[in-house]
């Protein structure tokens, strides 16, 4: 897949979650345009591949703000990043209008976690020539056959993007974890993630810290470096996550792991 100047293939990747808002469920991903640089640095030297920068939260029961809110957070830091370092960064919006302002600014992929579902997105990544991660989502727990499901949204979420014009080598998709899932649906989920790749196109994981481990976000790293160690396994391209130092070395592991059991 690309994104911005580089390529991704054959392995799996650690996208970095730096959250530019005041609420997000993780309080240690908070940041602003005064911590944010640090932070980025930091996710780089422990072996981030891409920095996934999000204006607005969208944990369970969170507040929607608009494209314009999400703007003013992202316009400074985004500016420092793209000044500052050589890494692809994506920003996390469903708004077509804040994915312009971002891809203007120098982003090199959108996730959006209405899979193009939302306005002329796929219009505005094409215009763009930029990469898009396409999430699943729905507006009412899913019920019966999750697989069935997922993949026809994702199906027809591609089909727009396609026919946008945006790059089949410019698209990765998303189960959408925790999105209108329930907790058995989201391990099942998770269990079959390899099922998705049928499409055709590369994976990326968003397990990080969820509630679907239990417990206080605080208690769920060692559940989520055991996601990550799974996503190796499925072949999934990335995984986007808090904890990037943690998770490289679990995705080490897990790849050494693999070498001794055939060796």
């Amino acid at each position: 897949m690309r994104i911005g100047k580089s390529n991704f293939q054959n392995k799996t990747y650690v996208m970095a979650i730096v959250n530019l808002t005041p609420d997000s469920f993780w309080k240690m991903s908070r940041n602003d345009e005064y911590t944010v640089l640090k932070t980025v640095e930091r996710a780089i030297t422990d072996g981030a591949s891409v920095i996934d920068l999000g204006a607005q939260s969208t944990r369970p029961g969170y507040t929607e703000v608009g494209a314009q809110c999400e703007i003013s957070r992202l316009e400074r830091p985004l500016r420092l990043i793209k000044d500052n370092f050589d890494i692809p960064v994506s920003v996390d919006t469903y708004f077509p209008e804040c994915a312009d302002f971002a891809l203007g600014a120098g982003a090199d992929m959108i996730n959006d976690v209405w899979g193009l579902t939302r306005g002329n997105m796929a219009q505005t990544v094409a215009k763009h020539g930029a990469s898009v991660c396409i999430m699943h989502n729905a507006a009412n727990l899913l019920s019966g056959d999750i697989f069935e499901s997922i993949l026809s949204f994702l199906s027809k979420s591609v089909s727009v993007a396609l026919d946008a014009g945006i790059s089949k080598d410019a698209i990765c998709l998303d189960g959408g974890i925790g999105f209108a899932k329930n907790k058995e649906q989201n391990f099942e989920l998770l269990n079959g993630y390899s099922r998705l790749a049928t499409l055709g196109y590369p994976l990326l994981l968003g397990t990080s810290r969820k509630s679907m481990f239990g417990g206080n976000p605080e208690d769920r790293l060692e559940k989520t470096l055991e996601s990550t160690k799974l996503a190796v396994r499925q072949g999934v391209l990335f995984v986007r996550v808090h904890d990037v130092k943690e998770n490289v070395l679990a995705i080490e592991e897990e790849y050494e792991r693999n070498i001794n059991s055939r060796s």
